[in-house]
């Protein structure tokens, strides 16, 4: 029996509700349990100090007295460690009681369902795009064909394991409780293969290679993943299979940059057009498209394509195409071309100024200069 405060021992406030001090205890048992924590005798007290705190804490009228008395008002020095604490101790761990063995019951049958499969598929941007229908070869686990999935030689049957007598557990006594363990005979089946089948050697199933036709949605992303209920490997023994998740992999682009279902393109563009003005045709994911070039573009300046973008995967229409233009700057220039330019170049404003003179404005002053400024 615990001489410490029960409330410091779930270590829950004096005004803790019935829900705190079940989740308090809940914790400190999975934490402290002795399956867990096997020959620590720290542990064990620590599990046993925290049923015997949960045992008067949890019953209104023992925590009235505890309240009023402290430990003289639930049985002198403390409340004691009372294992009918243990009834409703699978409800407590919210499932998990029958890892201890306080579940009820043995789970029996060894029905489990299948493994979940992953594929990494790659597709083509354009394919992304437009979406695609694609196949894949899967390798899997598939039920025998010659025993059905039994495991047993065709005119034999599984018989029940003489070890756990079909139950699936086996229990032992440790400390103060009960504690069931999965059955190291038949793993927790209940039945044993006597005869097993020749082909799957007892396992039930047999690895094959499956083909799969896939359907790929317009507009899927890079890590999106697709679900195909039911392909995964087979449960065994009647239980469900798993499902196949396909993750996709877009390849880049060659020019066109993807935000979301928005997609960015830079164009280049003539410093004649971008200072006159005119008409080019831009890229898009189906034909090139014409758009016109105000009088005085800057390089950088952004035009918008609403519903040229990307579809949505989801099916709520189409992102938005984002040209960028930059100036192209010409590598290699004939004679004609550069005297041509130099004309231009003659014609053009092109002052210098003194950074600290008094005509120059603040923007035409070098930065450091400005930067002088500020700190003196």
């Amino acid at each position: 029996m615990t001489t410490r405060d029960y409330y410091e021992v779930l270590g829950v406030p004096r005004t803790a509700d019935d829900a705190a001090i079940k989740s308090a205890y809940r914790k400190l048992a999975l934490k402290y349990h002795p399956d867990r924590n096997p020959d620590d005798k720290a542990a064990e007290e620590r599990f046993k100090e925290a049923a015997e705190a949960y045992a008067v804490l949890a019953d209104p009228t023992k925590r009235g007295r505890y309240d009023q008395f402290g430990h003289a008002g639930v049985g002198g020095g403390g409340g004691g460690f009372d294992p009918t604490v243990f009834s409703d101790f699978g409800d407590i761990l919210g499932g998990l009681g029958d890892l201890f063995g306080f579940g009820g019951g043995a789970r029996r049958g060894g029905v489990r369902r299948g493994a979940d499969l992953r594929y990494d598929l790659e597709i083509t941007f354009d394919e992304a795009a437009s979406g695609t229908d694609t196949t894949l070869q899967i390798p899997r686990e598939e039920p025998c064909g010659t025993c059905g999935g039994s495991g047993s030689a065709p005119g034999s049957t599984p018989e029940q394991c003489s070890q756990c007598r079909g139950r699936g557990q086996i229990r032992f006594q440790q400390g103060f409780l009960t504690v069931a363990r999965t059955c190291p005979r038949c793993g927790g089946i209940g039945r044993v293969i006597a005869k097993p089948c020749q082909t799957c050697h007892g396992n039930g199933k047999v690895t094959r290679e499956r083909k799969l036709t896939v359907k790929i949605p317009a507009g899927i992303a890079t890590a999106q993943r697709l679900r195909l209920t039911g392909e995964g490997e087979y449960g065994g023994r009647g239980g469900q299979p798993g499902d196949l998740y396909v993750v996709v992999h877009v390849g880049e682009h060659p020019f066109m940059r993807r935000d979301g279902d928005d997609l960015l393109c830079e164009v280049p563009v003539s410093f004649p057009t971008l200072t006159l003005g005119g008409e080019i045709k831009v890229p898009t994911l189906t034909n090139p498209t014409a758009i016109q070039i105000p009088k005085g573009t800057q390089t950088g300046t952004r035009f918008r394509l609403r519903g040229q973008g990307m579809p949505n995967v989801g099916g709520r229409g189409r992102g938005d195409l984002y040209v960028v233009v930059k100036a192209a700057v010409p590598t290699s220039l004939s004679r004609e071309q550069t005297n041509l330019i130099r004309k231009l170049d003659a014609t053009m404003p092109n002052r210098v100024l003194d950074p600290v003179s008094a005509d120059a404005t603040d923007e035409e002053r070098p930065f450091f200069e400005r930067v002088k400024d500020i700190f003196g």
